[in-house]
This record gives C-alpha cells, sequence and structure tokens, in this order.
C-alpha cells in the first residue's frame, strides 16, 4: 500500500525501525557492560555480546574498542546521575532530593570504581575532566534549592560534596554496599542545617 506522494510505506518505516533496533541493540550492549563492569569480572567483549544477544559485528559497529565501550558505560552512568537531579527536585522536597541523589551517586560509583579499574590512566583522566563539570553543575542545583529552602548549611558548595564523595572509591568491593550507604548517610546528614537535623 503507498503512502503519500506514491511512497511504500515499508519503506518508510523501514529506516526507522532499522534505526529503533540500533539503539535498542546499543541500550543491550551498555546494559551487559555495566552489569560486567559492576560485578569486578573481566570485561571481555565476546562475553558481552552474547550477553547483549547480539552479534560480534553488531558490537565492533557501536563500539570498536574495549575503552569505547567503557567510556559509553561511564558517559551514561554520568547522564543518569545529572538528569535525575532535576527530576528528584520536582518529586521532593530539597533535602530529600539531595538524599536520595546521594543514593543513586553510589551506583555511579560502583560503575566509576570498575571503569577506573579497567582503562589507562590517560583515558580515564580525559573521562572525569569531561564529567565533573555537569555532576557538580547538577549538585549545585540541589544544593542551592536547598538553601534557599533553609534546609541545606549555606557554607557548602559541589566542590565540598565531590571531595567528601571521593571516599567511596576507597571502600573494599567487599563492604561496598553496606560502607557506600553508610558514608552517603553520614554526608546527607552533615549537609542538612542543624534545624532540619532528625
Amino acid at each position: 500500500m503507498s503512502g503519500w506522494f506514491g511512497i511504500a510505506r515499508s519503506a518508510v518505516t523501514a529506516p526507522t525501525r532499522r534505526r529503533s533496533d540500533s539503539l535498542a541493540n546499543r541500550a543491550r550492549i551498555v546494559a551487559a557492560a555495566r552489569a560486567v563492569v559492576t560485578s569486578d569480572a573481566e570485561l571481555n567483549l565476546h562475553g558481552i555480546a552474547q550477553q547483549a544477544g547480539v552479534g560480534q559485528g553488531t558490537l565492533y559497529r557501536h563500539f570498536p574498542t574495549r575503552e569505547d565501550l567503557l567510556a559509553e558505560v561511564y558517559h551514561h552512568e554520568v547522564d543518569e546521575l545529572v538528569a535525575a537531579a532535576p527530576l528528584l527536585l520536582a518529586a521532593h522536597a530539597p533535602a530529600e532530593a539531595l538524599a536520595q541523589w546521594l543514593d543513586r551517586v553510589a551506583k555511579y560509583a560502583a560503575v566509576k570504581r570498575g571503569v577506573i579499574a579497567a582503562v589507562e590512566a590517560a583515558l580515564w583522566q580525559d573521562l572525569t575532566t569531561k564529567s565533573l563539570g555537569p555532576i557538580g553543575a547538577a549538585l549545585t542545583t540541589l544544593l542551592d534549592a536547598g538553601k534557599e529552602a533553609g534546609t541545606i548549611r549555606a557554607d557548602v558548595d559541589a566542590e565540598d560534596v565531590i571531595l567528601l564523595l571521593a571516599a567511596l572509591t576507597r571502600i573494599d568491593r567487599a563492604d561496598y554496599d553496606d560502607r557506600a550507604q553508610s558514608l552517603l548517610a553520614i554526608i546527607a546528614g552533615g549537609l542538612r542545617q542543624a534545624s532540619t537535623q532528625r
């Protein structure tokens, strides 16, 4: 059956379907790699392709090198962390939004640890340089909202908090889940105004 101007509808929808399939494949590959990175297992591209349910050719079309895949995993995690800040502020009071965002930082830090262990220092330096700006901006948005509401200390800034969060990378992998949550709760409590402490 023809669509507008006599162009077959299937000819119009086929490129869209291929694009959709390609995006879905890419997302599955990134999700599989993220799971491996956070489990401390060795990142093997053949194994990632199998877990993602794609062929190796598909994986290499999206990510020609192991480093390309790891960089994408890290960028994806940063993007999700940054995007979470305004969503949390829209749904919660500023202090609660900040606390929930800090909980999300624990997942980000687990990915960060895995990527650090798997890439060369030069690539890692490049990745962190490009991510600190957006993360700092998201954190500043949360802190400023809390300061305006009178629930977050006025004497802290994003750089202070980022320095504190760096301690997450020093936690032993075996203790990470328990200690990360405990440390983040201490940081969140320390950021609240004294009058809002419970």
